[in-house]
């Protein structure tokens, strides 16, 4: 989806077209495009792929995606995402690209079961056996790639300290003209300076944890009526509904408020105390990176890249996926105990920008862009 392209890779096709690389952005189509060309200077090619599992969809975008590969001959294919990472590198194969590149960002699989689980892990074995090299986008993911025997352990590698793209730490902060859209924000939304906002950022599903937030905020709200949880991002009702239960919550609580997908979430942020993020599972999340850009401690779960980002009690608090009164607790823990909450907030940038500066990452992609052009003698 552009969104992905959008989202999670901003910024990266620029970098790599201003070091040498004619780049081509392949994705379904839809109304960002134009301004994702612009922005990125590189070609878009249009080829629909269903999220999905739909076979007959998917044969027919991976026979579009043969013939886009041998008319350009690329010397690098390099994916991202589960669909597109199984059809690109196939068609990579198929079309005999030299250096196949696969980008590991989070595993649906995780949280699946039964034969729809095996189909998956089946799609994620093909598309790592037909890449050269798999970049998982934190250290336990890597780990849990090598304990279900995707691929060899030495096929992969975890770049940098991890995450696709790093943050650009100098978008995510402060500024008088975030702080101005700030404040608009908080006369819309009635935030006074006596509020304590808990921000969520990202997909409103289930597997995000939207269940348990809303529950533990719902039950804490009634002990702190200054609390408000400002939910940030679109529902995806046809892939992961929420309960009628958890819709009535956030409907009927004036104290939680939906804003919706944004394109721009950093006056969200500036107008937050702490996220909550209790995804049930994650690549290398961009959210808490974000947040903390923003000096904002986080309450992240014990799951792939968010236990990496995140120490616990440093620059945030870790708890278990799908604990209800764990979050709970931990939320009132950042509330109740202010010098915690000032030391989390403290460390909470510049642990950010120690580890995840996006221009090193992208240093670091680039780098192994050349290497394996040279080891296939491409270049000199």
């Amino acid at each position: 989806m552009p969104l992905s392209l959008d989202k999670l890779l901003a910024g990266q096709p620029k970098y790599m077209k201003e070091h040498d690389f004619d780049v081509y952005m392949i994705s379904s189509w839809d109304e960002r495009v134009p301004l994702l060309e612009k922005r990125e200077n590189s070609k878009f090619i249009t080829v629909n792929m269903n999220r999905a599992i739909s076979p007959l969809r998917d044969i027919i975008s991976l026979f579009k995606l043969i013939i886009v590969l041998h008319k350009l001959k690329p010397q690098i294919v390099h994916t991202h995402t589960p669909k597109a990472g199984l059809l690109g590198m196939l068609a990579a194969w198929l079309v005999k690209v030299p250096v196949r590149l696969h980008t590991v960002a989070g595993l649906p699989l995780m949280e699946t079961k039964g034969f729809k689980r095996k189909i998956l892990e089946r799609v994620e074995w093909l598309t790592y056996r037909c890449a050269l090299k798999v970049y998982p986008n934190s250290k336990n993911l890597q780990n849990f790639i090598v304990e279900s025997k995707f691929c060899r352990p030495e096929k992969l590698k975890v770049i940098g300290n991890g995450s696709s793209n790093g943050i650009d730490v100098n978008y995510f902060k402060i500024s008088d003209q975030i702080q101005q859209e700030a404040e608009m924000l908080k006369s819309k939304f009635r935030i006074t300076e006596e509020n304590f906002v808990f921000v969520f950022v990202g997909r409103m599903v289930k597997d995000k944890g939207i269940e348990e937030l809303t529950q533990a905020f719902s039950e804490l709200n009634k002990i702190y009526p200054h609390l408000r949880l400002l939910l940030v991002g679109s529902m995806e009702p046809e892939l992961d509904p929420l309960s009628e239960a958890c819709l009535s919550l956030i409907s009927d609580n004036d104290n939680i408020i939906s804003a919706g997908f944004q394109n721009d979430v950093r006056p969200y942020l500036a107008i937050s105390h702490a996220l909550a993020f209790p995804s049930y599972r994650e690549g290398f999340p961009n959210v808490p990176m974000q947040a903390g850009g923003f000096n904002l401690p986080s309450i992240v779960t014990d799951i792939n890249g968010c236990n990496e980002i995140i120490q616990d009690k440093v620059n945030g608090l870790i708890i278990p996926v799908k604990d209800t009164e764990a979050l709970k607790n931990a939320m009132d823990l950042i509330i109740a105990d202010e010098a915690l909450y000032l030391r989390l907030k403290d460390n909470a940038r510049r642990l950010i920008v120690e580890n995840y500066d996006q221009k090193r990452m992208w240093e670091l992609i680039l780098a192994e862009y050349q290497y394996h052009l040279k080891t296939k003698n491409i270049v000199s």
